[in-house]
């Protein structure tokens, strides 16, 4: 299974009493799809994740911005609350399997934990935090980007896919290419944590995925590749 990458933001002053305010922030930063500009969907999660979702919403069509959707969640406004807000975000995607570059949108989950919601899970994983997706849309497949900064590269594996993908890799500029789009969709998400930070009484944030000891280093290291 693919891991997925994640943007974590802590706020100076965040409680109950600003938190529905600080994610309406969070959600008017967000870098959304140009097909689908508005939020897809809200659900309202009470006590912790087992429990059943106080309140869902299909937004789809409806043409929510960030404002509505704040809206909906004041409604559940409890300190043992999390608000989980969907919708899609543009980002370059190279199809292993036809090796055609895409430009489209990918899924964004963008969440609100309540300071007390699943035994205070927001002072670990974030007041505010982002489901970016897929982690090679950040830092390619298999260490080929910036590979000394890598922790997981595939550089010795014989599955089919990852041999032809390695054997295209090497022909003309398809490397060269495969740099560019991916240093375009890190930029994107650098652009939208320093306007998190204008947004918002940012304390500190991290970005973080669940297959690089160090998800920010490793997005650095491709950037300052040439």
């Amino acid at each position: 299974m693919a891991n997925r990458a994640y943007l974590r933001i802590w706020t100076r002053d965040f409680s109950e009493a600003t938190m529905i305010a600080e994610f309406a922030r969070f959600l008017t930063t967000a870098p959304l799809s140009a097909s689908q500009s508005t939020f897809t969907g809200l659900t309202v999660q009470a006590v912790n994740a087992a429990e059943t979702p106080v309140a869902e919403w299909d937004l789809r069509d409806q043409g929510y911005g960030p404002a509505e959707v704040a809206a909906l969640a004041a409604q559940h406004l409890n300190a043992d609350t999390a608000y989980f807000a969907t919708a899609l975000w543009d980002l370059w995607g190279l199809d292993v399997d036809s090796l055609k570059w895409r430009h489209e949108p990918q899924p964004l989950l963008l969440t609100c934990h309540g300071p007390e919601y699943d035994d205070a899970l927001a002072a670990t994983a974030g007041h505010l935090t982002a489901d970016l997706g897929f982690e090679h849309l950040f830092t390619g497949h298999g260490g080929l980007l910036a590979p000394g900064a890598a922790s997981n590269p595939f550089a010795s594996s014989d599955h089919p896919v990852e041999h032809t993908f390695r054997r295209w890799m090497s022909a003309g500029g398809n490397l060269k290419e495969y740099h560019a789009k991916t240093r375009e969709n890190i930029q994107q998400l650098f652009r939208w944590v320093e306007s998190l930070e204008q947004a918002l009484p940012v304390e500190r944030s991290e970005l973080w995925s669940e297959g690089e000891e160090n998800f920010e280093a490793r997005l650095d290291a491709i950037l300052a590749q040439r």
